[in-house]
């Protein structure tokens, strides 16, 4: 099924600061609590807690993304909400990442190798280390290159659907720009920069719900 793509693989801490400033994302180390599992174990217990159109997302999907949200806020001293409403929160976001992604792939929307291994080499190299080292460092964690730039793909994949989407609907007048600069007393630039990405982000929202409303959500969390 498509929603088997959905957080398939675990990330390294050594991702983190790279995919967080490459593509604004929030990622963090897998908790080792849901490492215990074995394979044979995930799939005996393993079921779908959400039908997304013709896709789904497992339950070991969502325990995986529940553990990095975990050791991101304990990370951050952030207080975390309670665990009902967290699981639930959490499986919302799964969802929408998982519509986006079908999206992407109906688009035929996809990131070229070269585009790809820059992406890579930034993250080595913001982590102080050449591609051969990042390579060994994400082994040492469990982890593989290929794996891993598949992950980066998918995340510039959805980016790139995003601003697709989305961007087109972003327009700015002149008068904004002038009002902004003698408000906030900046540039030329740094307003149309600054308008740009608020107007973007109310954009993104309004986008998120609107496929959202259009798409067949099954969610099963509390029906087990």
């Amino acid at each position: 099924m498509k929603g088997q793509h959905t957080m398939r693989s675990r990330r390294t801490p050594l991702l983190a600061a790279g995919l967080a400033m490459a593509l604004g994302l929030a990622v963090v180390p897998f908790g080792t609590q849901a490492q215990e599992f074995t394979s044979s174990q995930r799939q005996a217990l393993d079921h779908i807690v959400a039908v997304v159109n013709e896709g789904a997302i497992m339950h070991s999907q969502l325990e995986e993304r529940i553990a990095q949200v975990r050791s991101q806020m304990s990370a951050q001293q952030q207080e975390l909400p309670p665990e009902r409403v967290l699981r639930q929160q959490i499986l919302e976001q799964m969802i929408l990442e998982e519509i986006q992604w079908q999206m992407a792939e109906e688009s035929g929307l996809t990131v070229d190798d070269t585009e790809l291994n820059r992406q890579v080499r930034g993250i080595a190299e913001r982590n102080g280390m050449s591609l051969e080292q990042f390579a060994d460092a994400l082994e040492a964690d469990g982890l593989t290159l290929a794996s891993v730039r598949e992950e980066i793909r998918r995340e510039i994949t959805l980016r790139q659907l995003q601003q697709r989407r989305v961007g087109s609907r972003v327009s700015l007048s002149e008068r904004e720009v002038e009002r902004f600069m003698a408000q906030q007393d900046v540039t030329r630039e740094q307003a149309q920069q600054a308008l740009f990405q608020r107007k973007a982000n109310a954009e993104l929202e309004a986008w998120l719900q609107e496929i959202r409303s259009q798409a067949f959500v099954d969610n099963r969390l509390d029906a087990r």
